[in-house]
């Protein structure tokens, strides 16, 4: 498969998934950050990760990278920020584990319907998770994650993906799931948040964003959205 068409496949799911995108993660952790959000959106390279050592922040870059690869469709996910929505995410209650009930029983075999049945807050999933990936990669194909070829990375994460990489710590499609699914959040979120740089991803998909009025637009479905978007900090896009 051409390099085109595989980036094609693996962003397809990208159409839909700003329909179903949880508003917990996206919302979490706003005070305050308006204030910051020009910063943050116009100078990518000086954000430095409080959360993520440079071990996990080399495997979340690639891993990402992966997950949403560069495409003439829009932003790759490290280009969008995601990283960067992902280590401030970690800061906030949401990281911390205050939105989730984490009280026992943990049944971790249990069916996906039954929801998150570890007793890691996100923060902890991460750090656990991502050792015990580089772990195994290290063990079996001779490098930690990030140094691997983009093929073997995807052939990890689509192991990830079938839970068909043994992790003792966990399953390992518990974090494909929580991974695919922040990755997403930090595409399609505000960039007070620190994803979605540019608000790349709402052009892509013609969101207006912030914009307080475009009810007119109700009435003509198909008719692309003629004005850019606009970020909650009053930045336009």
């Amino acid at each position: 498969m051409s390099s085109n068409k595989t980036s094609l496949a693996r962003r397809r799911f990208l159409g839909k998934a700003a329909i179903g995108v949880p508003a917990t993660a996206l919302l979490e952790g706003s005070k305050g950050l308006v204030q910051n959000a020009i910063a943050a959106e116009s100078d990518p390279s000086s954000y430095t990760p409080t959360f993520f050592n440079d071990h996990e922040w080399e495997f979340l870059t690639a891993a990402t990278d992966r997950l949403i690869p560069p495409s003439s469709d829009g932003p790759s996910a490290v280009e969008a920020g995601v990283p960067e929505f992902l280590d401030r995410q970690m800061q906030t209650a949401y990281g911390h584990g205050g939105l989730w009930y984490m009280h026992g029983p943990f049944v971790p075999e249990s069916v996906p319907t039954l929801g998150y049945q570890l007793k890691l807050a996100p923060r902890d999933l991460y750090r656990v998770a991502i050792a015990a990936v580089d772990n195994w990669c290290t063990q079996n194909r001779g490098n930690a994650f990030a140094q691997l070829s983009d093929a073997q990375r995807d052939e990890v994460l689509t192991l990830m993906q079938k839970d068909q990489l043994p992790l003792r710590e966990l399953p390992a499609r518990v974090f494909f799931a929580q991974l695919l699914q922040n990755t997403k959040e930090g595409y399609f979120s505000d960039p007070i948040h620190g994803g979605n740089r540019g608000m790349g991803a709402w052009k892509m998909i013609g969101f207006p964003g912030a914009r307080a009025d475009f009810v007119d637009m109700s009435a003509q479905p198909g008719k692309v959205y003629p004005l850019g978007p606009v970020s909650i900090s009053g930045k336009r896009g």
